[in-house]
């Protein structure tokens, strides 16, 4: 099982942000997608942050209580972003998971260029395939 790359289980076309959208728009493209989040980009697809659907939360709340819906991404999104690499072991990404907080991780190559994201959800599918195929052969 050491030998599963999160290259190989990342959605390979996640949703993602640029810093000057409206959080609103965020928002629409985060329910369409039906994503608990995604990696804010530059115009040369790097990593610059992270946009959860916890941020644009309390971000709608207060648009709510002072009426205003004005901020971008760039003004709510986590700047400092946990990323991973294609090659890493799913394993190790499971590791990682229990003791980090995000649910979603950007994978990026080695310049912090996006090449997609892995979330919970796909390396818990990951480890369920290579341990179904393991009984299977066992049996």
């Amino acid at each position: 099982m050491e030998s599963l790359k999160t290259s190989d289980y990342m959605n390979h076309r996640p949703v993602k942000f640029c810093a000057e959208m409206p959080v609103a728009e965020a928002v629409e493209l985060l329910l369409s997608v039906k994503q608990t989040g995604g990696p804010v980009v530059d115009e040369q697809g790097t990593v610059i942050g992270f946009l959860s659907e916890a941020d644009c939360l309390t971000q709608m709340i207060e648009s709510t209580y002072y009426r205003e819906q004005v901020a971008r991404v760039k003004d709510i999104m986590r700047a400092e972003v946990l990323s991973v690499k294609p090659y890493m072991s799913v394993l190790e990404l499971a590791q990682k998971m229990l003791g980090e907080k995000p649910k979603v991780y950007p994978v990026v190559d080695d310049d912090g260029v996006l090449l997609g994201t892995i979330s919970r959800s796909d390396v818990l599918r990951a480890i369920d395939i290579q341990l179904r195929d393991a009984y299977k052969k066992a049996g």
